[in-house]
């Protein structure tokens, strides 16, 4: 039997907006629902807006879980050479069985712009796949559109990186907007709770978290919805 394969979706973005303070994907948010997936058999590709290796951010290898990640050869050489999205173009998006927007402030710059990113979601997710997004991740998600023209998002729960969080970090001013409103713009029905608390929303096949502390349980959520 083929294996499951998953699309890690990474953000290229290394500055956080005027600040001149660097920033990129943020590594729990991918290892911990790659730790989920892994051990259960997935085979994880990885994507990013310019491909090549994208910058990272919130590197703590204290964490057994990132250690692990980071440690993987396999991983690693997957890292250096990230895929770019014509290299993943709507029809070999039909080969994943789900899509996941790793967070980290550089999602907030180059995911929602990316109309090729936008095209493969709404292809994996039109094609029975699942969607999964964690803290600044579902900033992909804000503009994609399914084939009825409306937004993925619309009529579904979400969480995602409140204002509340936001503040507490010091960035309202600085990110291009407040990712909870501009979901909420969408029609997606944002489901907060206390700063930095675990808390996943699922909504049939779409899955999101608020935060890094959510990230692991945003894997385990994902892999109900891929399991055979």
């Amino acid at each position: 039997m083929n294996p499951i394969l998953v699309l890690f979706v990474l953000s290229s973005h290394d500055i956080k907006g005027s600040t001149g303070k660097p920033t990129g994907w943020y590594l729990s948010e991918a290892a911990h629902p790659w730790k989920v997936l892994h051990d259960k058999g997935v085979q994880i590709d990885f994507m990013s807006p310019k491909g090549g290796e994208p910058p990272v951010d919130g590197f703590d290898l204290k964490d057994p879980v990132n250690a692990e990640f980071w440690g993987n050869a396999e991983v690693q050489a997957r890292l250096k050479n990230t895929l770019t999205p014509d290299k993943v173009d709507a029809k070999a998006a039909k080969a994943y069985a789900a899509i996941h927007f790793v967070g980290g402030h550089g999602a907030m710059w180059d995911f929602p712009e990316n109309a090729a990113i936008a095209r493969i979601a709404a292809a994996i997710y039109e094609n029975h796949g699942a969607v999964s997004a964690v803290c600044h991740g579902p900033a992909g998600l804000v503009n994609v559109k399914l084939s009825d023209g409306g937004y993925l998002v619309r009529g579904k729960k979400v969480a995602a990186f409140t204002n509340e969080e936001e503040k507490a970090v010091g960035l309202t001013e600085v990110v291009p907007f407040l990712l909870a409103d501009k979901l909420t713009e969408r029609g997606a029905h944002h489901v907060p709770a206390p700063n930095w608390t675990d808390n996943v929303q699922v909504d049939g096949r779409l899955v999101t978290g608020q935060n890094p502390q959510s990230a692991g349980t945003v894997g385990l959520k994902l892999w109900e919805l891929l399991r055979p």
